[in-house]
This record gives C-alpha cells, structure tokens and sequence, in this order.
C-alpha cells in the first residue's frame, strides 16, 4: 500500500494489540486504540506507548483505516450504533479480524460510503505482543472485500507481516469451522499427551512434546487423507473430544 494511512484499532486484546503494532512497524500512523479495559490500557501504553487511549467514537475521528478486533458476534450492534450516530466517514476503509463473518457485517453502513473489508490472521494469539507480532509474520491472512477492493486488503494483509488468501463469504462458515477443530483438537491432545507423561513424573514433559508435535504436525499436513466421508461433522467430533478430556 503505497499511501500511508492513519488507523485506529476497536479492541485491546491480543488480536487488536498484535495489529496495532503491526500496523505501526509497517509505517502508517497509529492514531487510537479503542477500549474500556483498564488493564487493556496499561498493556497498550507498555507496547505501544504515546498512543491515545480513547472511546470508539473519538477513535474513528480522522482515521483512514479502522481494524474492529473484537469478537464477531459484537460487530454488527456495535456498528449499528456506530451508524446511528454518524460515526462513519465517506471512504473510510472498516476491517474486522473474525473468522466467522465476510465483510457483509458492515452492510449496514455500505449507505455511508465506507468500503468494507475482513482480515482474520490464521493464528492462535498468545496475549503475548513480542510473541504474536513474531507469528504474525509466519501466518497467512484470509481476507474478503468487494472485488473492486481486493488487492488493497491483499496489500493490507502483506504489510501486516502475512500471506494473503481469498476467503469468500459463502466459505466463511466451514473455514471458521476448520479454525476452530484445528484450534480445539490442538489444545485438547496436547493437554492430554502433557497429563500422561506428568502422571508418569516424565521430567520436562512439555519439552520432551515440542519435537514430536512438530514433526507430526509437518507430517500430517504433508500426508493427511482430505477426502472424509459426507455423513462426517467435525461438530460432535469436537463435543466428544470435550467430554473425554474436559
């Protein structure tokens, strides 16, 4: 993107934090971080500090680009309030950082001249900026938009450190699901592989995982049969997993 562009991130979790400074790396000008959250706020002032700390109406004032990384199911009311009080600029280019949704969540606001994109990092965030700015590099980004806007979220995405992938509303649904069994099926086996060798008083059992889930993981991604039978839901597969090891 050759123009540098003046943003605000909605939201001062580990999503909005991680973009933040990856917005701020990549050259453009941090203007806001909208939150309430005090201890958001002391970790936002320690990572990025000088940046104003603001409510979500005077954060978009002057902004060229707003990220909204906040949960999915919050976007659409709070950008109905946002519209209600003529928060909205003409041009101004909104991004949300879910998987679940496509950049119709912003219908609402399409009358007001804003151009709608999304920008979900296909990533676990830690919590933890050093960290998560490190895997931001290494991770592909799905996006969605008009398709006159395409290449500026592609742009966009590649200036945040990832790689760029089309992700379509009408395969929002078993994306977001991908990410989801991926990320549940994770925690829940290695939480479980970690329990046995603790119960077996294995020392550094956490270590002595690193290299087996690496290469399983490279593996399986190298080998794994995609071909599943239709009357497979990952669904209760992920209920059944809960159940076993809670």
């Amino acid at each position: 993107m050759s123009n540098r562009l003046s943003v605000a991130v909605i939201g001062a979790g580990p999503v909005g934090l991680a973009l933040a400074k990856a917005v701020s790396d990549a050259g453009h000008q941090l203007l806001a971080i909208a939150t309430t959250d005090p201890n958001r706020a002391e970790q936002v002032s320690t990572v990025l500090p000088g940046v104003r700390i603001v409510p979500v109406i005077d954060a978009m004032q002057g902004a060229d680009l707003v990220i909204f990384a906040i949960p999915g199911t919050e976007i659409t009311k709070l950008v109905s309030g946002l519209v209600k009080t003529d928060s909205f600029t003409r041009g101004q280019l909104i991004a949300h950082t879910s998987p679940e949704y496509g950049y119709e969540v912003f219908d609402e606001a399409l009358s007001l001249g804003v151009v709608p994109m999304a920008i979900h990092p296909a990533m676990r965030f830690t919590g933890f900026s050093s960290i998560d700015r490190a895997r931001l590099n290494e991770s592909y980004i799905a996006v969605d938009s008009p398709k006159s806007v395409l290449p500026v979220v592609q742009t966009l995405a590649i200036e945040l450190g990832g790689e760029p992938v089309h992700v379509p509303a009408e395969s929002r649904e078993k994306y977001a699901e991908a990410v989801s069994v991926a990320s549940t099926f994770t925690t829940l086996i290695v939480g479980q592989a970690i329990n046995l060798l603790e119960d077996a008083e294995i020392d550094k059992a956490r270590n002595l995982l690193a290299g087996i889930l690496r290469s399983s993981l490279e593996e399986s991604l190298r080998t794994a049969v995609t071909e599943i039978d239709p009357a497979f839901s990952c669904q209760p597969w992920v209920r059944y997993m809960k159940v076993i090891y809670p």
